[in-house]
Order: structure tokens, then sequence, then C-alpha cells
């Protein structure tokens, strides 16, 4: 299925087998552990087949490997240019035939093959309401700007910063004595369970587009 065409109604997702998970991180993983988690649950309908990581020593692998899954390192600076590391990831994901993957804090921009490869089937979650406040400083420009709310939003990744179709969103208020270290928090904790409760959803439910509308179920 492709988030391009102007309406899409995947197929069913009634299946034996829960759907397989993809997690790509760069950091301590916290988004990771907590579809880990959930994963516990055979209600949730979701497993998380493998983690890769950008990058040596994350918290996010470290997860993995604790709890018994499969894990992958794909560095940019191990291969001649981006073009070979987007071929390298690309056949890398897919030995593990994710039906999704979920960047949940991977700061590297996904190739154009990868997002061919998979297209449609990978989101990322970002720390603000989208479209205010793309990029890595999400939280510190929301507080900068003086915003009254901000939040999380989970879309479909395509080849823009923070520009893909928006699934779902959450809102946090901007408390007066907020620093961004306490704004982050209060995010993270909102961005967590709607990445959970949003993943579960998509593999369960499905979801159609219209335009740049999604809608789960």
């Amino acid at each position: 299925m492709s988030i391009t065409d102007p309406a899409i109604t995947p197929e069913p997702l009634e299946r034996n087998t829960p759907a397989r998970l993809v997690v790509l991180v760069s950091g301590a993983g916290s988004n990771l552990q907590a579809l880990i988690d959930e994963c516990e649950s055979p209600e949730y309908g979701c497993t998380v087949v493998a983690v890769g990581a950008d990058r040596e020593g994350t918290g996010g692998i470290e997860r993995a490997r604790r709890a018994q899954i499969p894990t992958f390192v794909c560095r940019v600076a191990d291969y001649d240019d981006r073009d070979q590391w987007d071929d390298a990831m690309t056949r890398t994901v897919a030995q593990y035939e994710p039906d999704l993957v979920v960047s949940a804090g991977f700061l590297k921009l996904l190739g154009p093959r990868f997002l061919t490869e998979f297209d449609g089937r990978v989101i990322n979650t970002h720390n603000s309401l989208l479209p205010a406040f793309p990029g890595i400083n999400g939280p510190a420009d929301a507080l900068n700007y003086g915003v009254k709310y901000t939040g999380a939003t989970v879309f479909f990744v395509d080849p823009g910063v923070d520009t893909g179709r928006i699934i779902a969103q959450t809102v946090v208020p901007v408390e007066a004595s907020d620093t961004v270290s306490t704004l982050l928090e209060r995010i993270q904790v909102a961005e967590r369970a709607q990445l959970v409760e949003t993943v579960g959803r998509l593999m369960r439910e499905g979801w159609t587009t219209a335009g740049r509308w999604v809608e789960l179920g």
C-alpha cells in the first residue's frame, strides 16, 4: 500500500500471528521499551522482531538485547555515501519482513530506497504538534515561541523533515514555570502512551486516507 495514493483501504488485518514491528532508535529507547512492554500482552496484536540503530552503544539496543530481541547497527560512517547506507538499511530491515517500521527516536533521515521498499509502512513520533516546530528542538522552540499548548505527533514518514501525513496527535499544556526539561518530560510521557496506542490500532484496525487525512479503523 502507498501513502501517496489519494485513498487507501488496507487489507483486513485478521491474522493468526502478531504484526511484526521493526523499531529504529538512536538513543535511550524509552519509546521502544513502552512498545516492548505492551507487546507482552497477546491482545495488543504486535511483536517487536528487531531493533536497529545508527550508532553503537545506544540504550535502545541494550533494552532490546535484554528482551532477547534481534538487533543491528547500521552506521552511515561505515559506507562511502548515503546511497550505500540507504541500500544497507533497506536490505537489513527487509530480512525481518516487517508489517510496520517504527522510527522511535531515530535521528537519521531514511533514504529513498528505504521509503520506497516500505512505502506506507514507516511511522515516526515527534515531540511537537506538527506542522509546528519540526526538527530536533521541538520542545525548546515551542517554549521560546510562547505557545500555550504543544504535544506529540505520530505520522507516516515521507522524504521531508517531519512533513508526513499525520496519524495521531496528543496535546500537552505549557506552564508558565516550564523549563525545556520539565516540558520535555511531560511531552515524553504523553508521547509514549500515544505511540503505543497508535501502533496497536494501526495493526489491529487498519486505516484509510483521503488527501492528507488519515483515519484509523
